[in-house]
């Protein structure tokens, strides 16, 4: 099993991220439980953080919690 199968939280969290870096709303978050919600939205707000400071592409590989892992 997978590392990502047993922790949702830190799923949560790169699967926002991805979203806030892309640009994507935050309307389109997934989840319905408040406490996954909740880690999904911190990831999102860290992503857009990033795409605002120009942390995309390969300026922003240091940041990204994807390669991180």
């Amino acid at each position: 099993m997978k590392r990502q199968k047993r922790d949702p939280a830190q799923r949560a969290f790169l699967r926002g991220y991805q979203a806030g870096v892309s640009g994507k709303s935050r309307d389109l978050c997934p989840n319905n439980n408040i406490d996954t919600r909740q880690y999904w939205m911190s990831g999102w707000r860290e992503g857009r953080a990033d795409s605002w400071a120009g942390m995309t592409g390969v300026s922003g590989i240091h940041k990204n919690p994807a390669v991180l892992s």
